[in-house]
């Protein structure tokens, strides 16, 4: 072969070679594992646990999973607070699951009298169910705590949300609860499936953010979770539904591969709700944490560089009480804590 030849069979083949790198690349990419798999529990400290099993699973049918008691040095290193001893009960609805946790010691403070829906401290979650009247009246029987004025259809004119129903309510330490009903083609097809049962799962946990960028960057970006859908609310339905006056809200649900999702409200009006304590603790009954899988708990800590942490660091957790392997509590851009655990 000819010189020229030859430089043109190299730049050729080099060529080939570098298509094949930037096709390799994305494939690569999506065959790495997302940062976070899912939404495994919702975390709720209680100030009673007895109190606090009986209104889950006698008001709302949640069965009881595991009750386990721990302490020592690692949980305190995971959950910030020293001396700690903890009982856990994991409790599950559907396909979903709640953890209650009361803090035998040190015992921590209750919640605010005068929260509202707006406050940046506040979260639910949201348990559908097949018959909001049906619900309604069982909780009325059962003599909940209001949040809301009572049910609440949202209005045709929001496509987003057009037909929903749904209701606030508190559980027995003041954590607000919501129940939804989902109008045919809206929701997740298992909420429409033929059923005898009241209460059915838990879509999603619900969280008040100050920006809804900010946040879409850390759920998304750093954590891998995706938008599932957006509305924007506002009107006297909606102003009933969180008691709060003149309520205004941008609406963001974000997803993983598995659970629950987490729903962002973001207050647009009015702009009053006061920020996350700074001095929150995971032992105060104001504390929730959603509970993230991570296949890479190390991994996933590196992404999160300019993250609060409540934890010392990523904490192994060598006898596996509460079924993980190491596990790191962290707060998200308003203070919400996660705890990301490695199964």
């Amino acid at each position: 072969m000819n010189p020229l030849g030859a430089r043109r069979l190299n730049r050729t083949l080099l060529a080939c070679w570098a298509l094949s790198l930037v096709l390799a690349v994305p494939q690569a990419l999506a065959q790495r594992p997302a940062p976070v798999d899912g939404v495994d529990a919702i975390g709720i400290t209680v100030s009673d646990m007895d109190r606090a099993v009986d209104f889950y699973s006698k008001v709302l049918t949640f069965e009881k999973v595991s009750d386990v008691e721990v302490a020592g040095e690692s949980y305190e290193h995971l959950e910030g607070v020293f001396g700690l001893r903890m009982r856990v009960v994991r409790m599950r609805l559907g396909d979903e699951s709640i953890e209650l946790v009361e803090y035998l010691a040190p015992k921590g403070r209750p919640i605010p009298v005068d929260s509202r829906s707006n406050d940046r401290w506040f979260q639910h979650i949201a348990i559908i169910v097949s018959d909001m009247d049906k619900a309604y009246a069982w909780l009325r029987q059962n003599k909940v705590e209001f949040a809301s004025s009572g049910p609440q259809l949202l209005p045709e004119w929001n496509m987003n949300a057009a037909g929903i129903s749904a209701f606030y309510f508190k559980d027995s330490d003041e954590h607000p609860v919501e129940i939804l009903h989902f109008p045919t083609g809206k929701g997740a097809d298992k909420w429409h499936r033929p059923t005898n049962k009241l209460f059915l799962g838990i879509d999603h946990t619900a969280i008040v953010v100050a920006n809804t960028d900010a946040s879409l960057h850390f759920y998304c970006d750093l954590l891998g979770m995706r938008v599932a859908g957006k509305s924007e609310n506002y009107g006297t339905e909606q102003e009933h539904l969180n008691n709060v006056f003149g309520a205004h809200l941008r609406i963001t649900a974000l997803r993983a591969a598995n659970g629950p999702g987490i729903e962002l409200l973001e207050y647009l009006a009015p702009r009053d709700g006061r920020p996350f304590p700074t001095d929150e603790h995971a032992n105060d009954i104001v504390h929730r944490q959603t509970i993230l899988v991570t296949p890479d708990a190390d991994g996933t800590v590196r992404r999160l560089t300019q993250t609060p942490f409540v934890s010392s660091g990523v904490v192994a957790n060598q006898k596996m009480e509460l079924g993980f392997k190491k596990a790191v509590v962290v707060r998200d851009p308003d203070g919400h804590a996660l705890e990301l655990e490695e199964k």
